[in-house]
């Protein structure tokens, strides 16, 4: 449904030093940059953009995990990196029987998840 998804935020340097490491313990990796914009994705499609802004409050963003190990190391590396616990990995059954996700909020108080729908 969505192709991509750009967000702004307060510290690009930081942001992307946080996202580069959170991001790359779900496979993903910086596939583009330019003039202020560096692009997130898997197989060489930037998927998630960051760049230097005002940030949006209240912003919730999902980013698929392939296994629960992936959303445990997720979130390792988020709180090694500077971001608060918001929610530590586990099952969350009353989305469904195997969702698996952790939660953490980043520089800019955004809730930000990993999560992982397979059985593991």
């Amino acid at each position: 449904m969505i192709d991509h998804v750009a967000i702004e935020v307060s510290d690009y340097w930081e942001a992307k030093n946080f996202y580069t490491a959170v991001l790359g313990a779900l496979g993903y990796e910086v596939v583009s940059e330019y003039e202020g914009w560096v692009g997130f994705g898997r197989d060489g499609v930037p998927e998630f953009w960051i760049r230097q802004g005002k940030p949006s409050r209240g912003l919730h963003l999902a980013f698929r995990a392939r296994s629960r190990g992936d959303v445990d190391r997720f979130h390792r590396i988020a709180l090694q990196g500077g971001a608060r616990d918001n929610g530590p990995p586990g099952l969350r059954t009353h989305y469904h029987a195997h969702y698996y996700g952790a939660f953490v909020l980043d520089a800019d108080d955004r809730n930000i998840e990993a999560v992982c729908h397979e059985r593991d």
